[in-house]
């Protein structure tokens, strides 16, 4: 690709994630991201299927790649079980509150067949993406330290709670003082690490 259009195709995706942010999924269209990007609808079908192939390779290649990397920085899979949840939770928490508009694409992905498909089309298997992760619960898991459960329920147990808290970050930018701190997040993370350990 050309420089001049991977600049364009890098606005068209910059400006389709800030629509999103703003208006939601569902009243993200075609034509609306042509006009906001100053280009044809024309420019866009010359690489895109339609709305759900721009979508899917929106949330592949400008989201979970780089959600991906972001998490997993600094982090091994051999490390101790409260250290390892604690990169996982400041790394997510840096990583979302610098990048607003990627966060709202995850949050709406999770209410909508975006992410479902955006897997079947990429062909992603689970373990693909945030591989370390998994391993790192069947370590501890095989270790007796954390309880035996399906993989989904420990993301939903590790990322649940600190998505809403990221959400509640976002709403406190309006008000006179910010309460989610990366205190308040680890003083959660505490709590979170002390009810996933098998003694209680």
């Amino acid at each position: 690709m050309r420089p001049k259009n991977l600049e364009k195709e890098e606005a068209i995706r910059t400006i389709a994630l800030q629509l999103i942010a703003e208006e939601g999924l569902e009243n993200l269209s075609m034509q609306k991201l042509a006009k906001a990007a100053n280009v044809s609808p024309r420019t866009i079908y010359i690489k895109y299927e339609n709305k759900e192939d721009f979508l899917i390779k929106l949330f592949i290649d400008d989201v979970l790649g780089p959600y991906e990397k972001a998490v997993l920085d600094n982090f091994n899979p051999d490390m101790d079980f409260a250290d390892g949840v604690k990169i996982i939770w400041l790394n997510t928490f840096r990583y979302l509150t610098d990048n607003k508009h990627h966060f709202a694409l995850i949050q709406h992905g999770k209410a909508s067949p975006l992410l479902n498909k955006a897997y079947q089309k990429a062909n992603i298997q689970q373990g693909h993406f945030f591989a370390p992760v998994h391993r790192f619960w069947e370590r501890n898991v095989a270790a007796g330290i954390i309880r035996k459960f399906p993989f989904d329920v420990y993301r939903a147990l590790l990322f649940s709670p600190l998505l809403d808290l990221v959400n509640e970050y976002f709403d406190y930018q309006e008000r006179p003082q910010q309460i989610i701190t990366e205190d308040l997040i680890l003083a959660c993370c505490d709590m979170v690490i002390k009810g996933m350990r098998s003694e209680q």
